[in-house]
């Protein structure tokens, strides 16, 4: 839809390219910031100092595994494609070992990690303010998605980079909330 042979018409285009990409990067760095912020001087009621640490570690988490992931993948972008301008074969990124023959390194979308690493917010306040809850976890959505579709129009990725960078949060976020604090576990002891 938003490739042809000769590329991507939106790969420079201002909305998705410096709005959407550079300023959702900042976005993200922002936030991180923000949560680190409010973890060593809770300016906002609710959860504990230690509870708000975990939670931020489950961030940089995600903010580590889906670049390091990316690292490692022999899958390329789209823009890379020979479908699409490129030199590189389509290979489907369940192909792990299989080389497509261009530089690879695209897989899962390493953009999307600035808005689906903050998941977490969720997972931190949805037991004491369930709403601000809901609300965190739409405003991650969105921005995640606005994120992933800026790079499949510009040719950066394709959908399921996108679902994988979700999914990959979401695992991190929930076995960190399955892996109890040693202080809750120690208070739920008989």
């Amino acid at each position: 839809m938003y490739g042809n042979s000769s590329g991507f018409a939106l790969r420079d285009n201002w909305y998705a390219s410096t709005l959407l990409h550079d300023g959702g990067r900042l976005a993200g760095w922002a936030a991180l910031a923000a949560l680190g912020i409010d973890a060593a001087w809770m300016r906002v009621r609710g959860p504990s100092r230690s509870d708000r640490l975990r939670w931020l570690g489950a961030c940089l988490a995600c903010l580590l595994l889906v670049p390091l992931a990316k690292r490692f993948s022999r899958t390329s972008c789209p823009w890379d494609v020979a479908e699409f301008g490129g030199s590189a074969s389509y290979v489907p990124h369940w192909l792990l070992g299989t080389l497509d023959g261009g530089p690879g390194h695209c897989f899962p979308s390493g953009h999307a990690v600035a808005a689906f690493a903050f998941f977490s917010g969720y997972f931190l306040w949805r037991d004491t303010r369930p709403r601000l809850a809901r609300v965190w976890l739409a405003g991650v959505l969105l921005a995640g998605l606005a994120f992933g579709w800026a790079q499949l129009a510009r040719g950066a990725h394709y959908p399921s980079h996108t679902l994988w960078s979700a999914w990959l949060c979401w695992a991190v976020c929930v076995a960190v909330d399955r892996i109890r604090p040693a202080t809750a576990a120690c208070a739920a002891a008989p």
